[in-house]
Order: C-alpha cells, then structure tokens, then sequence
C-alpha cells in the first residue's frame, strides 16, 4: 500500500461535492449559483470545501455564490488563494461571514487590496473578528480607501488583526504608518513591497513578535538608522531580513548588509527576545560574527544562512535545537527547500546544493522527493527553479530507487515533469532531464500519470533531436506508453501523420545502416501497437509509405527473429482490415512470408506471425486475386506448419480483444485458418489464463468453439485444441469478469 495512506473520507465527500455543484445548485439571476437544499455544515466542513474549490480549480464569481447563506455554510478561516474573484463576488460572498481568517494571496480578477478591506470593515463583526489577513501579490489601490461615513478605511479599521501579509505589494510608506497603528499587531509580512522605510514600526515595537521584510529594494535608510529602528523592537521574536543574492548587485543591499552585521555583533541586549534571524542572501557575513551571535543568544531556535558562505561553522551543527538554512550539510539544505518554498531565489539556491549532494545517492529519499516536487510546483513558470530540479527528479528516481517511493508521490512528480516538458519545449537540458527520468520501466509501467500527453511530448521532442542516446530513449518510452493507452488515446495518436512519419523515419534511418539495435526494435514495437485494430492508423501507415519500407526492410533482415516478428505482428494488423487487405495481396511479399511459414529453422514466432498474415487473407477468397495455385499452397502450408509448432513459454504477443477472429472461426473457413485462429487463441489463454477466459466469455467466443468443435467438417485437430481452450476456461471457473448486457 502507498506509504501515504488512503485519502481521508472527508476530502472523498468534499471532491464529490465540487464534482456534484451543477446537479446541486440552482441559479440566481445573476448567474451565481445557490445551493438547493444543504444542511447546516460543521463549521470547519464549510471552511474546507471552500479551500477543496479552490484547490480543484472550480472557485469563480458563479461557484463562490453557494457561500452567500451564512446559515448553512458558516465560514471562518477562507481562503480564496490563487482564484480568479471579483471585488462584487468577494464582497457579496464572503464579508458577510464572521471571519477570523482570510487567505486572498494572489487572487485574479481585478479584486485589490482596497476592495478587501473596505469589504471586510463593511461587517462590523469582522472589524473585530479578523486576526490573520493575507493579501500577497495584489495591488493594494491605498488611495482608493477614502472616506467612509466621515472615517477613513484603512487596515487599522480591522482592530482584531494580528497577523497580516502584504508581500509582493505595492505597499507604501503612509499605508505601513496605517497598518502600524493597530493596537494587537504580531506578526508582519512586508517582503519585496515598495516600502522604503521602517520607522512606523516602532508605533507597534510593544506588540510585533515576526518581522518578515525579504528583499526590500527600495528601502532608503542609513545603517545606522535602520539599526536603531530594529533595536527598539523589543518584543520582537522573529526577524527576516534576507535578501535575493542572485538579481541584486554589489551596490544594491550595502546598506542592509552593514546592519546585519551590526546585528550580529551587538550586544544581546538588543532584540533581547529574538529566537530566530534570518539573514540568507546577504553578502560580507563573516563566520566569526554568526558564531559570536549563537553562542550569545542560548534560546536561538533558527538561522537562516543560504548563499551567505556562513554556514559552516561548527557552532551550528553543535547546537541540537538549532535549524540552519545554508548549504554546508544535507540537512541545511533540506531546511531551507521547506522554508523557503515561496523564494524562488533561494529554492534555485538550494536546489544546485543538493543536486551536488544526491548524484551518487543510492538510497531512496522520499522526503528529498517531496521537497523538490514542492519547489516546481511552487514556480511552475521558473526555468532555473526546473532546470536544476528535473536533474534533481533523475537522481532520486534512477535505477531501483523510484521503487521505494510512494505511488502517488512519483505519480504527482511525473505530472510535474510533463508540465515542465510543455512549458519549457526549447529547453534541450529541461527536456533532456525529463526524457531521464521518464525512462525507467517501474515509472512507465506501475506509475498512474496522463500517458497520452508524455506519448505526445516524447514524440514532438524525438522530432527535433538526432542524439543517439537520447533518441533510443525516447523511442523507448514511446512503445512503452503506446502498449498503456486506451483504445480511444491509441486511435487519436494513431490518426497523427506527424507522429507515424516520425516512427517510419527512425526504422529507415536505421534500416539504410543495417544495424539491429534497440532504438529500431523499439520503433517497430511502437509503430505495431499503434496498428492494432486501428483502421486508421493502419491506412495512415500505408499512406505514409510504410507499406514499401517493411517489404524493404524484412528481406534486409532475414536472419533477426526479434526484428522479423515486430514487423510481422504490424503486418497482420493490416491483415485484419479488411478494407486493406488488398495492399498486401503482392506476390512477391506473399511468397516471401510463405517461406518464413516453410522455414523449420525459422523461430516459431516468425512463423506465427507469418501464418496470422497468410490465415487472413487467405479467409476472404472472394477478395483474393492472386493464382489460385499460390492460395492453395498457402492453405497446405498453414496446415502443416502450424501442426510442427512448439509451445510458447514466453509472452510473445497481447491482443485487445478477439474480434479479429471471428471470420476465421467459422466452419466454412478452410482448416488452416480455422486452425492457425485456435492455436493462437490457445497460445495466450494458456499464457494468461485468467485475463483471456474472461475476455472468450465476455465476446462470446466460447460459444463459437464449442460450435466449431461440435461441427462435423472441424478437423480433429482443430476440435482438440477447441477442446483445451474450453477446458482452460471451465477450470478457470466460467466467466470471471463482467459480461456484456
């Protein structure tokens, strides 16, 4: 069983719900939908199937509607995060709920920051309810909070508020006085804003306990100052001061980093509470100031010391309670994947230090897995952040150790890396990583992920790259993928012209050379599979010339069984058409395939797949047009060459279902091609008894042998195979699968 266990029944319900909205919903004129009839939900249910919308993508001005009744569903902590929500939808939905909690981080559709607090101070009950608000990634619109009955709205009308996340605004200077004069104020997210000082922190030095102000570009302060702002901040407990060490240059961030290093060397009687500083991106830290300042501050719980070349002091592996971000060890390193997921700076940072430390791994890491899938999906549109991270994928999952991990881990991670393959298309090294870590037979063949789209991006990939290596690869996981799909993603494949002269281009190159290697044995299989009871795909075959190469190539590879039988098998998917069996009628073709048929040095399954060509055509003799003497002799031959055949041990061919054999199986047909269609049938029940006696049963074709073997024209040897397959399915139990109605 995965490691992670079944989904939770609650989160079942909740999926079935957001699946079931339409059936129900009613609408209101205003097209938002209302639920019909509910029950009144538990409190954090209703919270939860508002995150579960948003996280299945469905929450819209029309889904959010169903939150309008504050009866039923009651919300307190909301989130809205990355939705597309309008200011009316946000205004008419949500500020009427007593709210204590509202996530609207980089919400689309013109909501702005002014719209939510004016929206949220609209309910007197929230005025004093909410305690966390995070807004990150909106225009604020500050000017826009105006007069409201003689009062001006602002963030300082939320009184309740204790923790607020303003990152990646357009935060200004007179707004941060603003949101400084609340009286409960804790914590305060303020990273990459346009602020450009902090001096109205000091209105709330008494209350602030986190200070997050990550990469403050444009802060226009003295060191000197900025220090002594920091150094009134009593109560404070937790600061980020880090900066983006890769965009910034030299000049830019001087100034901070001259106060990080006043921080670390002053006394600690400044910021007397601080259990926790992070100073990652900064430039000039010296490893004697971070010793000074740990071993000084005893209650330290964490450091963040990435891209700062401060992280190797012995002082902090020393100190058992203390977390490190840098890139001195393993641990570090994995510190700071998870903290900072949202950084994409430092997750590129992170990234390249632990690819350096996993190239030789040879034990399985879930957890390092889990941490690099969560940085690609934390920025799904960084090229650095999936260069490094898809190389990454390949270490952890290469030879045996994908084995060890959790289904729906490499599952989710294989998604990641088909987006990554569409998002970066003229990325040869993103493409290439991808391509690595596809082309494991446990991911392709036991891993469930959309195999019709890694088909398609393999293939468009294989089209513009000649590299031997790689090319065997992708040719690889193209046959592996192509034998996975359903019918319905095999035949819209198979209708691609592109991608059936790509496959034919790859066999001819190799053909021209005369070299058997896997990239041409793995070709021919992709391009069978296609074919198989694929009319379509089959006359694109022929209409691509594909027809011409397999004549030209089967006698250039008389003596190689493995590359005989792969273009045989797709020959007597041509067969099996009807409409196409004209194509094949060539004498020349014929008598070479009867020749294999003949040949007793021949392997069986050359010769099997010969006699499949030859049974079908030979069936429809109304359609034949060739002399009637070559007919005859194919007929004998059958007979007679199918009587010296040996079992079969190994699994040579698979078959979607057994309708190709019904016009064989009639008790008109001669007894070779009554014959060759049993021994087939025979050959894989006796392979994968439980899988074909289901499928004989499901179409009726049991009922069709015990005709043929009680007709009294059936050749003895055919009833005695007959016989055996009914047997097989009678011991088997009957039908063990479902019957068609």
């Amino acid at each position: 069983m995965d490691a992670e266990g079944p989904e939770a029944l609650s989160d079942l319900c909740l999926t079935q719900v957001c699946c079931s909205l339409d059936a129900l919903c009613s609408r209101r004129a205003d097209g938002s939908m209302c639920l019909s009839w509910a029950p009144v939900f538990p409190q954090e249910m209703a919270d939860q199937l508002l995150r579960k919308m948003g996280t299945k993508g469905i929450l819209s001005d029309t889904t959010v509607g169903i939150f309008r009744n504050c009866k039923e569903l009651r919300l307190r902590r909301a989130s809205i995060r990355f939705c597309s929500v309008s200011a009316e939808a946000f205004r008419l939905a949500l500020c009427p709920h007593r709210l204590q909690e509202l996530d609207a981080s980089w919400v689309s559709g013109g909501l702005t920051g002014a719209d939510i607090v004016s929206g949220l101070a609209s309910n007197l009950e929230c005025r004093s309810s909410l305690q966390r608000l995070s807004i990150s990634g909106l225009h604020l619109d500050w000017e826009s909070l105006m007069e409201d009955g003689g009062t001006r709205v602002g963030f300082s009308s939320l009184q309740g508020l204790r923790t607020l996340n303003l990152a990646n605004t357009d935060l200004t200077d007179a707004a941060l006085e603003d949101i400084c004069s609340l009286p409960q104020l804790e914590s305060l997210d303020i990273s990459c804003s346009a602020v450009s000082k902090l001096t109205a922190l000091l209105d709330c030095k008494s209350t602030l306990k986190s200070l997050i102000a990550h990469r403050l570009r444009q802060l226009d302060m003295s060191p000197a100052r900025l220090f002594f702002v920091f150094s009134q901040l009593h109560a404070l407990r937790h600061l980020d001061f880090s900066d983006d060490h890769i965009t910034v240059d030299d000049s830019d961030g001087r100034d901070g980093d001259e106060t990080v290093r006043q921080l670390l060397e002053g006394s600690p009687q400044v910021l007397p509470s601080l259990v926790s500083l992070d100073i990652s991106g900064r430039k000039r830290i010296s490893e004697a100031a971070v010793r000074a300042f740990v071993e000084a501050r005893a209650g330290l719980v964490f450091m963040g010391l990435l891209a700062t070349g401060a992280s190797s002091s012995d002082v902090l592996t020393s100190q058992k309670t203390l977390k490190v971000t840098g890139e001195a060890n393993e641990n570090q390193v994995c510190e700071a994947l998870r903290r900072y997921r949202d950084r994409e700076c430092f997750i590129r940072e992170a990234l390249i230090h632990l690819y350096n430390l996993i190239t030789d791994t040879d034990k399985p890491r879930p957890d390092m897995l889990k941490l690099v899938l969560s940085g690609m999906q934390s920025h799904p549109t960084s090229l650095h952040v999936h260069l490094v991270a898809t190389a990454c994928v390949f270490h952890l999952t290469t030879q045996d150790l994908a084995e060890a991990m959790p289904v729906s881990l490499l599952s989710s991670t294989v998604t990641q890396l088909l987006y990554a393959m569409k998002t970066f298309p003229n990325h040869q090294q993103v493409q290439k990583n991808c391509l690595l870590a596809l082309c494991s037979d446990y991911i392709l063949q036991d891993v469930p992920f959309d195999k019709y789209l890694a088909a398609m991006l393999v293939i468009n990939w294989l089209s513009s790259h000649e590299e031997p290596t790689l090319q065997r690869m992708a040719v690889a996981v193209i046959s592996i993928l192509v034998a996975k799909l359903s019918t319905e993603e095999t035949a819209q494949l198979g209708e691609d012209v592109h991608i059936m002269k790509q496959l034919l281009a790859l066999v001819q190159q190799k053909a021209m050379v005369g070299v058997v290697d896997s990239t041409l044995k793995f070709a021919l299989s992709a391009l069978w599979n296609l074919t198989d009871e694929m009319p379509s795909a089959a006359r694109n075959f022929i209409e691509c010339q594909g027809l011409e190469l397999y004549e030209e190539v089967l006698e250039s590879y008389y003596g190689e069984p493995s590359v005989q039988q792969k273009l045989l098998g797709l020959l007597n998917n041509i067969a099996e058409v009807e409409a196409l069996q004209a194509n094949l009628l060539e004498e020349d073709l014929l008598e070479h395939i009867l020749s294999l048929l003949q040949d007793a040095q021949v392997e069986v399954g050359v010769r099997y797949f010969a006699g499949g060509i030859l049974a079908q055509l030979a069936s429809r003799p109304e359609a034949w047009t060739l002399g009637d003497e070559l007919l005859s002799t194919i007929l004998k031959q059958l007979h007679a060459s199918i009587m010296t055949w040996t079992h079969l041990e190994r699994e040579m061919v698979s078959y979607r279902s057994f309708h190709p054999f019904y016009p064989l199986l009639q008790t008109g047909q001669p007894s070779g091609v009554q014959l060759w269609a049993v021994w087939a049938i025979h050959l894989v029940c006796s392979q994968n008894t439980s899988h074909y006696s289901s499928m004989l049963e499901r179409e009726g074709m049991t009922e069709l042998l015990k005709a043929l073997a009680a007709h009294p024209d059936t050749h003895g040897d055919i009833k005695g195979l007959s016989d055996s397959i009914l047997r097989m399915v009678e011991q088997h139990g009957g039908h063990t699968g479902p019957r068609n109605s």
